[in-house]
């Protein structure tokens, strides 16, 4: 699923780029992420075999009313080529080679509460102090790490979470 997807996402981008829509289609493939992500339903009926191709495209037309002409697009060859269960991941794929392009890296924060706004400006100085690039900070909120932040950029990650030092904290005990 992963190569075809990025199959898929790069083909867009490479449409998005002769027509200088980069921009547009990118804010299209976020709200189709972002979407799709907070709908079980939507998400379920992408997956389903039982569902027909021609409702699924009228709904996600319905639902993505006034995107892209691009973007359509992409839905359009997805349902032809059977492929709609996976346009979250081409979505999510074109983000991030959207990104790659621009020169910018997307810093995940897992937090046990939303970023406040104060705190995303510290994070996105401290992330470009490091890393020497332009970063876009995407929070994910995981109540399990019950406090402090672990923070993925690229290859990178680093982990303060009240668990992270709970668990060192154990078997630090249990060698002993």
């Amino acid at each position: 699923m992963g190569r075809a997807a990025l199959r898929y996402a790069k083909a867009v981008l490479s449409l998005a780029q002769d027509q200088k829509t980069t921009d547009v289609v990118n804010n299209d493939m976020k709200l189709i992420v972002n979407t799709v992500a907070q709908s079980k339903d939507l998400s379920d009926v992408l997956e389903s075999p039982v569902v027909n191709d021609t409702i699924k495209k009228s709904a996600l037309l319905e639902i993505f009313k006034g995107i892209n002409p691009l973007s359509v697009n992409a839905i359009d060859t997805l349902i032809t080529n059977k492929r709609i269960s996976i346009l979250a991941e081409v979505a999510k794929q074109y983000t991030v080679l959207f990104d790659q392009l621009n020169g910018t890296e997307v810093a995940t924060v897992t937090t046990a509460l939303p970023l406040t706004d104060d705190l995303r400006v510290k994070v996105l100085a401290k992330v470009k102090e490091l890393t020497g690039k332009e970063v876009a900070v995407e929070n994910v909120i995981d109540e399990t790490i019950l406090g402090g932040f672990i923070l993925r950029v690229g290859d990178l990650q680093y982990d303060a979470s009240i668990t992270n030092q709970l668990n060192k904290l154990r078997r630090e005990f249990t060698l002993n």
